[in-house]
């Protein structure tokens, strides 16, 4: 993440702690008002430590006391707060650790321990039986020098002993056990057994489906009755026409049961509303028993309560009227969801809590007899509890993208790491080495980015010193940069294939650069940049980008569409990051991109940074002529499904208060399209305007008027015309997103 001076002092800081201040005195939900409280503590430290001086914002060692590779705590926007992720109180599993060795419950005391004959040999166990759990890189420390040491490297050792002893009270370097090994580098999932369990587990009786449960299985039988007992008294239609002694007992009788129902059933409040029948009816019996005679109002609200009741429903034993308490009897029969809820949390309770499900369904099957109380054998599990354990499915990347569990390209950014952990760990020969790089690889990016300027680059895994000594047993050859290669082709493909019209996120972008340095390629990766801490410079990786484009687009769709001179990008000189702090920069290429060198306002960056995506592709080029993409969908079906995006993205601009964010969304996926339409084995695009033309007479007026300009832009290119240099040509329009004046498209009615 890049930043500018304007988001590195107090001020920003000062507003997130109040923010978090007020919400965590004033918020009416206690849970989010303990997560407020949570934020006030982070911002506080933030706000502190950088009014002393201790905390150094946009460094890559924000705190003065830690080196880089310390994973810092971080919170929005890329401040640290100074306290280490790793570091805070002893663990339950050190506090029991420490009471087995016999040592003092402290952090020094526990690293002491890990480095004798007895804490070596606990550390080696953990490592062959594959059972722990690497939260924080740092905790991979210790059992790398564990299996150091027992390969014969004692050098190494040392060297990663060196490096972290001085951190050794502060940091946790040893990897609490975990309930199993974990599975399969190919399988992964969204969430955790254990978090599903915590997700059904808070399943109350919900109060609206109570109240009509009593009401289908208390008042409506008892409102039956009362119909039933005034029926009794009717003469020619008209009820109360008649009464005597017995009847008057059955009514009493009835009235006392009314109170007892009354006192016991409490959910249902129908039956105290006085223009209620079943109020009604019961009013007039009570007026009745007690020997007073019923108002003319009165009998007259009886006779249209019974009236109507008859007619809606017919009369108390009549096959309509046992019909329909035949069905709601057998919905309130229904065990409820809080019931069902019991019975999966058991189920769940019997897997490792901290791998996802790979039978799902066995989970989510019919209840068995004797499972829960009150749930009879059969029962289906519902709907609202089934989509909380499947967002647990695990699978391939393949699988969970095919069963719905990956909704967005953001998702599939958190799951593919352990694609890339398994190619990257791959050339460790040894099966116990090789798993816990896989393990720290994880962890490791599973650390948040910080806020950095002058073009600095985030902390690499090979700073890690123990990533560096194990790094010399690694047995890479042109097999295992061959596995790179084929992973680093399939991220692309399944990031194509499943959602070609978003921009690749960020964290997504990162596992490429990871997977194509394995494959031995330093490929000029992209990340998408922020236009509020933009500072009017590209790192030399954007022209590397940007000439790779040209190589694939030049002469194309794409380039006559943006109007883009991919000879002159050609002509960009080589740019190498230099040796000194931050990384080499383009003026050339700063200029193509219409920057001044410096920032300015977030429109007018915006602006910069999607001109710089558009002359790179945003690596999609790079995925394609270098990575070997080549999603089975094909390339005009991905230019359709892109399409689609920008469909669904413009119908959202009508009466948004804020459409700017959304319009660059649709705009995004409308370059995407651009792109895939531009590739051999596309199609004619002017055949492809005429099928848009076809889908968008299906979709609303308003998101119509809003993309038919693009269409006839497109078809103007197709054709081969130019847009004008403000990007129209007549009526037809260059859909781009950014803009420092109000957007066509949020001008359209």
């Amino acid at each position: 993440m890049e930043g500018s001076d304007r988001h590195t002092g107090a001020g920003y800081s000062a507003g997130q702690l109040a923010k978090a201040l007020f919400t965590a005195a004033a918020h009416e939900d206690a849970a989010t008002r303990e997560r407020a409280g949570e934020r006030v503590r982070r911002w506080a430290a933030v706000l502190g430590g950088t009014l002393s001086g201790r905390l150094t914002v946009g460094s890559r060692t924000p705190v003065a006391d830690l080196p880089a590779w310390v994973t810092p705590e971080v919170v929005r926007g890329g401040f640290a707060t100074g306290t280490p992720a790793a570091g805070g109180p002893l663990t339950r599993h050190e506090a029991e650790l420490a009471a087995r060795a016999g040592v003092r419950p402290e952090r020094k005391a526990l690293f002491a321990h890990h480095l004798t004959e007895e804490g070596l040999a606990g550390l080696g166990e953990l490592l062959d039986g594959g059972a722990y759990r690497v939260e924080f890189p740092e905790e991979a420390a210790l059992p790398v020098v564990a299996w150091l040491l027992r390969a014969g490297d004692r050098e190494g050792a040392l060297e990663v002993l060196e490096a972290v002893s001085p951190y050794a009270g502060l940091l946790r370097f040893a990897p609490a056990p975990a309930d199993a090994p974990p599975p399969d580098p190919e399988v992964m999932w969204r969430e955790t057994a254990g978090e599903a369990r915590d997700g059904v587990s808070g399943c109350e009786p919900n109060a609206r489906v109570e109240t009509m449960r009593e009401a289908l299985t208390v008042w409506n039988p008892f409102a039956d009755e009362l119909l039933a007992l005034w029926l009794d008294t009717a003469e020619d239609g008209r009820v109360g026409a008649r009464t005597d002694g017995e009847w008057r007992d059955r009514a009493a009788a009835l009235l006392a049961r009314y109170r007892e129902l009354a006192a016991a059933h409490t959910r249902c409040a129908k039956h105290r509303k006085p223009k209620e029948n079943l109020a009604i009816l019961r009013s007039a019996l009570e007026e009745t028993v007690a020997g007073r005679a019923l108002t003319p109002r009165a009998a007259g609200l009886l006779q249209r309560a019974v009236d109507s009741m008859v007619a809606r429903r017919g009369r108390p034993g009549e096959e309509r009227h046992a019909a329909l308490r035949a069905r709601q009897a057998a919905e309130a029969s229904i065990p409820a969801h809080h019931l069902l809820a019991r019975v999966v949390v058991a189920r769940l309770a019997d897997l490792p809590p901290d791998h996802g499900i790979r039978d799902v369904e066995a989970v989510l099957a019919p209840a068995r007899e004797g499972e829960a109380p009150g749930v009879p054998a059969g029962t289906p599990i519902p709907p609202s509890i089934a989509r909380v354990v499947r967002r647990a499915y695990a699978g391939t990347a393949e699988e969970l993208i095919e069963a719905g569990v990956v909704p967005s390209a953001e998702v599939l950014a958190t799951l593919v790491p352990r694609i890339a952990a398994a190619a990257t760990a791959a050339p460790y020969a040894d099966d116990a080495l090789r798993s816990l790089m896989a393990a720290n690889y994880l962890a490791f990016r599973r650390r948040r980015s910080l806020l950095l300027l002058n073009l600095e680059h985030q902390v690499r895994l090979d700073e890690l010193p123990w990533v560096r000594a194990a790094a010399r047993h690694r047995a890479a050859d042109a097999g295992s940069r061959d596995d790179a290669h084929a992973a680093l082709r399939r991220l692309g493909e399944l990031a194509l294939d499943a959602f070609p019209g978003t921009l690749p996120p960020n964290p997504f972008v990162r596992e490429l650069a990871a997977l194509s340095e394995e494959a031995g390629e330093r490929l000029p990766w992209v990340e998408e940049l922020a236009a509020d801490i933009f500072m009017g410079t590209f790192s030399g990786k954007f022209p590397a980008a940007a000439k790779i484009a040209g190589e694939l687009l030049r002469g194309g769709l794409y380039e006559r569409y943006y109007g883009i001179d991919y000879a002159a990008v050609a002509a960009v000189p080589d740019v190498r990051r230099g040796a000194g702090r931050g990384a080499a920069t383009s003026a050339e290429f700063d200029r193509m991109c219409g920057s001044t060198g410096s920032w300015g306002r977030p429109a007018e960056n915006g602006v910069v940074i999607e001109n710089a995506q558009i002359l790179t592709t945003h690596n999609l080029a790079t995925l394609v002529l270098r990575a070997g993409a080549r999603p089975a969908a094909g390339w005009r079906e991905l230019a359709l499904r892109a399409f689609a995006t920008a469909v669904t993205l413009t119908g959202r601009v009508r009466g948004n208060p804020r459409p700017l964010s959304t319009i660059k969304d649709a705009a995004y996926a409308w370059r995407h399209m651009i792109f895939f339409l531009s590739l051999p084995g596309a199609g004619d695009p002017l055949d492809f305007a005429d099928e848009l033309d076809r889908r968008l007479a299906a979709v609303p007026a308003p998101t119509r008027a809003r993309l038919t300009p693009a269409v006839a832009g497109l078809r103007h290119v197709a054709a081969g015309g130019e847009f004008a240099p403000d990007g129209t040509a007549g009526e037809a329009r260059r859909l781009r997103g950014w803009t420092t004046t109000r957007h066509w498209m949020a001008a359209a009615p």
